[in-house]
């Protein structure tokens, strides 16, 4: 009877060391994927925050870009106005001849 709890234990413990090792290779593993994600988010944050610069530089540049329409619309504006006068006075001048 002890041999047979003997035999028995040993195979409880052959089964445990087997369990420990799988699960030792598990944590290697687990620990790696773990690595991975973590560069990979940190890479993300770094992507984002990039991308994140790019577009408040983007944005500067379009609001610059429209006020600069705006100022040539409004430069625009005021020459045609000076050349409908310049027109306006040539024919005058032309019809008092």
């Amino acid at each position: 009877d002890a041999n047979r709890q003997i035999s028995e234990y040993k195979f409880k413990l052959s089964k445990a060391e087997q369990d420990i090792t799988t699960l030792e290779q598990n944590i290697g593993r687990l620990e790696g994927q773990v690595t991975r994600y973590k560069n990979a988010a940190e890479n993300a944050e770094k992507v984002e925050d990039e991308l994140k610069a790019e577009k408040r530089k983007l944005q500067r540049e379009l609001r610059t870009a429209l006020d600069k329409i705006e100022e040539l619309e409004m430069t625009n504006s005021h020459l045609m106005k000076r050349l409908e006068k310049m027109k306006a006075n040539r024919t005058a001048l032309l019809s008092q001849q």
